[in-house]
């Protein structure tokens, strides 16, 4: 049987590559709804589309790992 993925489990890895400093104050609040707070934090999240838009938003901050 082939190995199910972390999208057909129905979760997403993020993880915070950018620093926060000179960035947006919405953006800072959209990665800490991501429950990200240092840089190279990881969290593994439900994919939804909240999710999927918070991580759009500060896409240039965040990374989604597999």
């Amino acid at each position: 049987m082939a190995k199910k993925n972390a999208n057909a489990a129905g979760t997403v890895k993020v993880r915070l590559v950018g620093g926060l400093r000179g960035v947006q104050g919405r953006h800072r609040l959209s990665v800490k709804a991501l429950g990200l707070n240092k840089t190279n934090d990881v969290r593994e999240l439900k994919d939804s589309p909240q999710v999927r838009g918070l991580i759009q938003t500060v896409n240039y901050l965040v990374r989604v790992e597999d």
